[in-house]
């Protein structure tokens, strides 16, 4: 007998959101072997810290980005449902080690 998978009930992101995130990390992904091939090639530091910076800032745009749908999707969901403050102080835990690792 052939197993079926579970119908998801709710959808945790935007398909569109989904996919922006799969290729900003995709492109944080490739900029990543490029400086793994600039070490080798002894790029200057200049240039690593630089590229190292693009990746930063290619993860701060997706995790806000994923902090801006979860708001408008999950947080949301949860509030008009009457589970509002337990949204909240999940959000502020997760809020919390962001900060801590900017």
């Amino acid at each position: 007998m052939a197993k079926t998978l579970p119908v998801l009930k709710d959808i945790y992101l935007d398909p569109e959101v989904e996919q922006e995130l799969q290729d900003r990390l995709s492109r944080a992904q490739g900029h990543i072997g490029g400086i793994k091939r600039m070490l080798t090639e002894h790029a200057s530091c200049e240039d690593l810290l630089i590229q190292l910076s693009a990746v930063r800032s290619a993860l701060n745009q997706a995790t806000a980005r994923l902090l801006e749908n979860h708001l408008e999707t999950c947080v949301a969901d949860c509030v008009r449902a009457g589970k509002g403050e337990k949204a909240l102080r999940e959000l502020k835990g997760a809020l919390t080690q962001v900060v801590k690792n900017l």
